[in-house]
């Protein structure tokens, strides 16, 4: 049976406010923190299930008191998907007394706002998961989603175990979490066993992608591994069914949401796709991991009437990490914050955080699932099951 070990007690999965003294946390005014997501442009379906998260933990937090006594409220701004506006977002709000930032899921806009946010010293909680933003360490800035790297490193490990040696790759040259992941990939290929017979670019405004999978026809790659988000992902997909290849497709985390899986419909079916742990939370055994999964998941569906995708659960995690930061500062100093962060250890919807003065993503790759689509839903692989068993066994 597997036994799950018991949290720390400072790691309440309840969004209750904390008794801390400090001046600073005593204040009449709330607590603001501002939210840069993109509302509109390409990648406008993932900034707004951001927001609808943060927005979601904002009310949970706020229902319960708030923050040191204080209520919590958002300042918004879109960035159009483009990483000059997210530049023009941060300089219009970064004036409001903002305790935090958490920050634009457009990896290109992330790198553009990031050293505006170190500079101004201003707690940021990335929501892309582009490596290049904590390596190397910038003391103020943060990752929320496994980072690219992470999910490169747990296909291969799957790719390891299910003996497939071979692949053909396709990566969007123009996304910086694409181009990221892909880097990644060919650095620890060969570590896994792994060989990349086929590689292919694209543009993120690429709709026909024949000649890519041609390519991948007249290899004799044993899987085909596309590094995309949006757009392309739902496309690709579709081409891939209709042009009848029968080696598996695999997808990163950057699909695992309705925003795909509605779309793409009956060619979803026995696709390989990657995920946060929270995504396939109705798998796990009860315990903290499930719990603070559930904390979410259950609100979002009745309010909105789906599961929260990939993307919520980013936007929710950075949440809760920078209300636990702001609790354990006892006030809203933005150094203490920055420390309470790297010294933040803490279970989310996104696995549980060790965030350390070397350490600015937090997570490792075990809290990835690889899942399989089966009747329009993502299901763990066996092996991926196993692993998040072992892997929330061990929590503490």
């Amino acid at each position: 049976m597997i036994r799950i070990m018991p949290v720390l007690a400072g790691l309440s999965l309840v969004l209750s406010a904390t008794a801390c003294g400090g001046s600073s946390g005593s204040g009449d005014g709330p607590i603001k923190i501002g939210l840069i997501v993109s509302l509109t442009g390409n990648y406008a379906p993932l900034g707004s299930e951001d927001k609808k998260a943060v927005e979601l933990a904002v009310e949970q937090v706020n229902a319960k008191g708030g923050l040191l006594g204080r209520k919590v409220e958002i300042v918004f701004r879109d960035d159009k998907t483009l990483p000059d506006q997210a530049v023009l977002a941060f300089n219009d709000i970064k004036g409001q007394e903002l305790t935090g930032m958490i920050g634009p899921v457009f990896s290109n806009s992330a790198l553009a706002v990031e050293p505006l946010a170190q500079r101004q010293k201003l707690p940021y909680l990335s929501l892309s998961p582009a490596t290049e933003q904590v390596n190397p360490i910038k003391s103020y800035i943060f990752v929320t989603p496994a980072l690219a790297s992470m999910y490169a490193e747990r296909f291969l490990q799957y790719l390891q175990n299910a003996k497939i040696t071979k692949i053909a790759v396709a990566h969007d040259s123009k996304s910086a979490y694409a181009v990221s992941g892909y880097t990644a990939l060919t650095q620890l290929a060969s570590k896994y066993g792994v060989q990349i017979v086929q590689d292919d670019s694209f543009e993120t405004t690429t709709t026909d992608f024949s000649p890519i999978l041609t390519h991948v026809r007249g290899s004799d790659a044993q899987g085909f591994m596309f590094w995309g988000t949006g757009a392309p992902g739902v496309i690709v997909t579709k081409q891939y069914a209709a042009a009848g290849l029968k080696i598996p497709l695999l997808l990163t985390g950057s699909q695992a949401s309705k925003l795909w899986l509605t779309p793409v419909g009956p060619a979803g079916e026995g696709i390989t796709i990657e995920s946060a742990i929270g995504v396939v939370g109705d798998a796990l055994p009860d315990g903290p991991q499930k719990q603070i999964i559930d904390q979410m998941a259950g609100p979002f569906k009745t309010k909105y009437g789906y599961p929260p995708p990939q993307f919520a659960q980013d936007g929710y995690s950075a949440a809760l990490l920078l209300f636990q930061a702001i609790r354990n500062a006892g006030g809203t100093d933005p150094e203490k914050i920055q420390k309470a962060l790297e010294s933040m250890k803490l279970i989310t919807p996104n696995g549980l955080f060790k965030y350390s003065p070397t350490d600015h993503s937090g997570l490792s790759p075990a809290y990835i699932s690889v899942n399989t689509v089966t009747n329009g839903a993502f299901v763990p692989t066996e092996w991926a099951k196993a692993q998040l068993l072992q892997t929330i066994a061990t929590q503490g």
